[in-house]
């Protein structure tokens, strides 16, 4: 599927087809959560999960990926926007485009995060504590 914003030059789409992994790798080495990710992990992850890209006239800015047993539960993570491109809205656009998604949004949906709780609590996410025995960074 894939989605137009409607006043900006973007586009959303959950083709796996059209994702750029080295651009999707580099974005996510500068996150504190995935930043010791191997390219190869990134492309692991990515050929489980629903994932959607975020793209520019220039090409892929951002980038989401859903874990889910499409039946019950979904867990969204990596969700990252390129610096050069935050600031207007587009990561919000993104988790109006997964809410609406078929495959996923009659599903129970979780995340867990350090930052951005207030993006994510605009869409109904509530903060609760979770325990974690993993390293952030694996």
């Amino acid at each position: 599927m894939e989605w137009k914003h409607a006043s900006l030059p973007y586009r959303i789409s959950d083709s796996k087809e059209l994702l750029e992994l080295d651009t999707i790798h580099q974005l996510l080495q500068t996150s504190y959560w995935a930043a010791k990710r191997s390219r190869e992990t990134v492309a692991k992850s990515i050929e489980h999960s629903l994932c959607f890209g975020l793209y520019g006239e220039e090409g892929q800015v951002g980038f989401m990926r859903v874990v889910t047993d499409y039946a019950t539960f979904s867990w969204i993570c990596d969700v990252i926007i390129d610096p050069r491109h935050r600031g207007q809205g587009l990561a919000k656009w993104m988790m109006q485009v997964l809410g609406e998604h078929p495959a996923v949004r009659h599903t129970y949906m979780i995340l867990a995060t350090r930052d951005a709780h207030g993006l994510y609590e605009q869409f109904g996410f509530q903060r609760r504590e979770i325990l974690d025995k993993r390293p952030i960074n694996s």
